[in-house]
């Protein structure tokens, strides 16, 4: 098996404290990338050390936090100004994004232009922030958008309606700078078992955990662990032919 060699990248992550962010975080540490982790929060959602505490134990590389509102035109600039500083950013993983599940007719204007402002503007203008840096040599940007992005619910309509747009955004960004060697891909994670779907909306332990369950193929929900490999998969040479895909990782839901 080939191993992933990072060494020598800077990975700058978007929601990088918690849940996958922290995970896709940790795994590029340990493949020697260094971290610029970007988040609202230094602590992570779920508990425990804060992963810029954790990568600098258990692993060689560096990791620096920048407190980041992506939807905050000053903080996307700290964030890139710090990833300068550690010798320009060379993966972009914007992971940042949050979940809206009103119903249709009940959603307030306030509340879509949250959900775009951070899963759709928050995607396209730290990407902006960043794209000189990629530029520079061969530069690599992986979006997060979500099955829902490939798929539409009645459900979830404002959501879907976000990650529909940073699919399409993945592809006319590939197109883009395809031809200046940056690579840009999307991962489209189905349920994955962090606090978004714990707490914000009790998929998992909730009462309809088990519903759910059975739209899986796989019957099981995913770890983000199993997000951060395919984004350590994207973010390598291993996928150097690899530009303007969606990359699904959901137990087979979108087969369904």
């Amino acid at each position: 098996m080939t191993a992933i060699d990072l060494s020598g990248d800077v990975a700058v992550v978007t929601g990088g404290a918690s849940g996958i962010g922290r995970e896709i975080s940790v795994q590029f540490a340990d493949a020697g990338a260094d971290i610029v982790v970007a988040d609202l929060r230094e602590e992570p959602r779920e508990g425990g050390t804060p992963t810029v505490e954790r990568i600098r134990a258990e692993t060689d590389s560096d990791a620096q936090f920048v407190e980041c509102d992506v939807t905050e035109q000053g903080d996307r600039e700290n964030v890139a100004k710090r990833a300068a500083e550690m010798g320009g950013a060379d993966v972009l993983v914007n992971n940042a994004g949050i979940f809206r599940g009103e119903e249709f007719t009940e959603v307030s204007e306030a509340e879509f232009d949250q959900l775009m402002d951070v899963n759709v503007k928050g995607v396209f203008f730290v990407t902006q922030a960043l794209i000189d840096q990629l530029l520079e040599d061969g530069g690599r940007v992986i979006n997060l958008s979500s099955v829902a992005g490939l798929e539409g619910s009645g459900d979830f309509i404002s959501y879907c309606t976000s990650k529909g747009a940073v699919r399409l955004m993945t592809y006319s960004l590939a197109d883009k700078y395809g031809p200046e060697d940056v690579r840009v891909n999307a991962i489209h994670p189905g349920v994955i078992e962090t606090a978004m779907v714990t707490e914000d909306v009790p998929i998992i332990g909730g009462e309809s955990e088990a519903e759910f369950r059975q739209t899986v193929p796989l019957r099981q929900f995913g770890q983000p662990g199993d997000i951060a490999d395919a984004a350590l998969y994207l973010a390598s040479d291993l996928s150097e032919y690899v530009n303007g895909e969606s990359l699904v990782v959901d137990g087979g839901i979108a087969s369904t």
